[in-house]
């Protein structure tokens, strides 16, 4: 049986202007391959209403579990809990638990919850709170998509909030080896060793070094005993490789 699926839409004109890298993608791919669930598509969309509406509805449809991050903060242009109960044609406010935890969190930094913050406290109806131990300011989940904040130490608080409520499947293990050749030199080996083991993915990731051509070959797989096969293959066909 396939493992659950998954995607991740990066909201921000920050992102695609360059002036931020986004390292929530990364860090959220490693976290689902531990349990089991692939993580089949990331897309990025500027903070526009429509290219997010669009996107969550057609990442909700297409996959199983699906987070965002990004655009959940104070400022104007954080619209993605608008987009999400637009996508979801529903209403969204401010909410009561919301509100108590922003204000309790800001009474004792002696701090006022003026009308900007109190805009993270605004939540799709239907949707149910993400807890945030970092800064408070709640996450959502609205049905299969898991809304977060863009901030890194946040995103990772928020998804270490979500994980134990996922379903997994098979972890994904991997090995990989060193080959000093070409990519041309490899490619019709590497061919025959993926028809020889379909239950194992073989990516081949290219390098120079010193004026060596080489490529580290990773093979995938959820199944050990096929892995160890196909490692062993690999080496056969290619008896110079390192780890």
């Amino acid at each position: 049986m396939a493992n659950p699926s998954a995607a991740m839409l990066v909201i921000g004109d920050e992102i695609l202007s360059g002036r931020t890298r986004d390292a929530n993608m990364h860090y959220l791919a490693g976290q689902l391959t531990e349990i089991g669930i692939d993580l089949k598509e990331v897309r990025v969309v500027s903070d526009d209403r429509v290219a997010i509406v669009a996107a969550v509805q057609e990442l909700s449809q297409r996959y199983e579990t699906v987070f965002t991050s990004g655009g959940i903060g104070p400022t104007h242009d954080d619209i993605t809990a608008d987009c999400i109960a637009e996508a979801f044609a529903t209403t969204i406010d401010v909410r009561e638990d919301a509100r108590a935890l922003l204000q309790t969190h800001y009474d004792r930094q002696g701090l006022e919850l003026n009308a900007a913050r109190l805009r993270m406290a605004r939540i799709p109806e239907g949707a149910a709170l993400i807890d945030n131990p970092v800064s408070v300011a709640p996450g959502f989940r609205m049905k299969n998509v898991h809304v977060m904040a863009g901030v890194p130490t946040v995103f990772k608080a928020m998804v270490a909030s979500v994980l134990p409520s996922l379903t997994g499947g098979d972890p994904l293990i991997s090995a990989t080896l060193r080959i000093n050749r070409g990519e041309g030199d490899i490619a019709g080996p590497l061919s025959e060793l993926s028809l020889a083991h379909p239950n194992v993915s073989f990516g081949s990731y290219p390098f120079q070094n010193d004026g060596i051509y080489g490529a580290n070959v990773v093979a995938r797989s959820s199944d050990s005993s096929a892995l160890k096969s196909a490692v062993e293959a690999l080496r056969c066909a290619f008896p110079d490789a390192e780890e």
